[in-house]
């Protein structure tokens, strides 16, 4: 690097920043104050610092930690149905709910309940769907997930779940942030930040998205919050360029991208030696991820390669943007140590006005979507030796109600469900988890919890317990407390666990 050139840039660079003013102008409550900005007990000029009891080398932000004990789970694959489908359709058969179908709902049911649409008294919908019961484990599952059926000895359900946010984008935050407000950090972000990653040339949390929509949440929901920005989950796409904007601009190649990092990364230390600010750090590691990612990710993200058996089984079609393409490449990320893995299928919110998912029209083309892939990525991690210690979880922010939603106190066109808090079904299978079991139950209807209740904050423990994380010991400081992802809140269920 011409020196001359990087004595201009630095320059340049030479500017007050409120952190420069602080360290510049105060002595001893300047320091005090610039470390509690960052949060980090480093020296100024160290590139380490000590959360938790962890000493981490900020130059290497995914390199392998240890956990507070021996964990069941090295990763995890989180497929949230963005829009929530109904759990009455697929996983919680309620034969007397079939016999009050067309009926006016009991007072009881609404006196004192916030709903997101339903106005005056709606009428109970029976289940639009056919259930079996499957496995050695007896479960019940609806003619929608015919493939999915055949693994429900692998996996084990929680019925009884429950949450207290009914709109999609607070209800998507707090399950996937632990928080219905913006600013904090996603549960991805979260394992990243405390065991690093299995491959230091690739992101440790990719984001998969499919139904043609991002989430409600947005990238909130897979955002970094007040950890170091290196840990947000990169989104990665199927079709097109596997990262936007991570390529070479025409006209530069690879050795002038090096160089260019590399002078921006000399004038990041430079600052990184005048602030001490460790979010420095971290961008510099996020430059060389992204020169990294440039071979690493192109070549996982390509699935063409695959046999031809592997594309039958998970219906996926190279080249397009799809579910089915998400879920194997959700397998080949983790088969290459990505720690976290996140997909967002968005478009199960069945209200009934809408009839690409409504729940006598488009709900059963989206389950078809699904049935195939998820079955096929259970069975694939499963075959490779990879399910026992790759936790899946699949569900969604929140649940439908009993009655057909009838906005504005009107009978929809379509028949569908309103936004439920109560109950729903999320279901876990592979590391740590027991094969075969439900735990939870609901009222005759599905209406509430009435053994077993589980929470957001539970589910979070839980999965955080699979990975070998004390969840109330896997803190980070911020504006004067340690926070977590689970807030104060929060339970494993153990008896889910294998």
């Amino acid at each position: 690097m011409n020196p001359l050139f990087l004595e201009a840039i630095q320059r340049q660079t030479e500017y007050m920043t409120r952190r420069h003013f602080l360290s510049k102008c105060t002595t001893g409550i300047g320091a005090m104050a610039l470390a509690s900005l960052t949060g980090c007990f480093a020296d100024k000029k160290s590139s380490q610092e000590q959360v938790s009891g962890i000493v981490r080398d900020l130059s290497r932000p995914f390199a392998p930690l240890p956990s507070h004990f021996a964990p069941k789970a090295k990763r995890v694959i989180f497929l949230h149905m963005a829009g929530a489908p109904s759990q009455l359709e697929l996983f919680d058969y309620k034969p007397e709910l079939q016999k009050l179908d067309g009926q006016l709902c009991p007072p009881s049911l609404l006196e004192g309940k916030r709903f997101a649409f339903i106005k005056g008294v709606p009428k109970m919908l029976g289940p639009q769907a056919l259930f079996k019961q499957y496995g050695q484990s007896g479960t019940w599952v609806s003619h929608h997930l015919p493939e999915f059926a055949s693994m429900v000895d692998d996996v084990s359900f929680l019925k009884a779940m429950h949450t207290d946010q009914f709109n999609h984008a607070p209800a998507q935050l707090l399950i996937q942030t632990g928080n219905a407000r913006l600013g904090r950090p996603s549960m991805g972000a979260w394992v990243t930040y405390g065991l690093g990653s299995e491959n230091e040339n690739l992101p440790g949390f990719i984001v998969l998205l499919s139904g043609g929509k991002a989430p409600d949440a947005g990238k909130a929901g897979y955002g970094s919050g007040f950890l170091p920005t290196v840990y947000q989950g990169v989104e990665c796409r199927s079709k097109g360029e596997p990262v936007l904007y991570v390529a070479n601009p025409e006209g530069m190649d690879r050795d002038l991208r090096k160089a260019s990092l590399q002078a921006i990364n000399d004038i990041n230390r430079i600052q990184h030696e005048e602030t001490g600010d460790p979010e420095t750090i971290s961008r510099i590691s996020q430059y060389e991820m992204a020169f990294k990612m440039q071979i690493s990710v192109p070549e996982v993200m390509d699935i063409k390669d695959e046999p031809q058996w592997v594309h039958e089984m998970y219906g996926t079609e190279p080249g397009k943007s799809s579910f089915a393409n998400n879920c194997l490449l959700a397998r080949r990320l983790t088969e290459r140590g990505v720690r976290f893995v996140q997909l967002f299928d968005w478009g199960w919110d069945s209200h009934g006005n809408d009839p690409s998912n409504a729940l006598d029209k488009g709900f059963s083309t989206l389950c078809h979507n699904i049935d195939k892939p998820i079955t096929a990525l259970l069975k694939d991690l499963k075959m490779r030796g990879l399910l026992d210690e790759t936790l899946v979880v699949w569900g969604a922010e929140f649940g439908r109600t009993p009655m057909q939603e009838n906005r504005e106190g009107k009978q929809m066109e379509f028949k569908g469900r309103d936004h439920h808090t109560e109950a729903f079904t999320v279901w876990m299978a592979g590391g740590g988890i027991k094969s075969g079991y439900t735990h939870g139950e609901t009222d005759e209807i599905g209406y509430y919890g009435i053994k077993d209740r589980t929470d957001i904050y539970d589910l979070q423990a839980t999965i955080l317990h699979c990975l070998g994380f004390n969840h109330e010991k896997l803190t980070y400081p911020f504006q004067g407390r340690n926070f977590r992802l689970t807030d104060v809140h929060g339970k494993v269920i153990t008896k889910i666990l294998a």
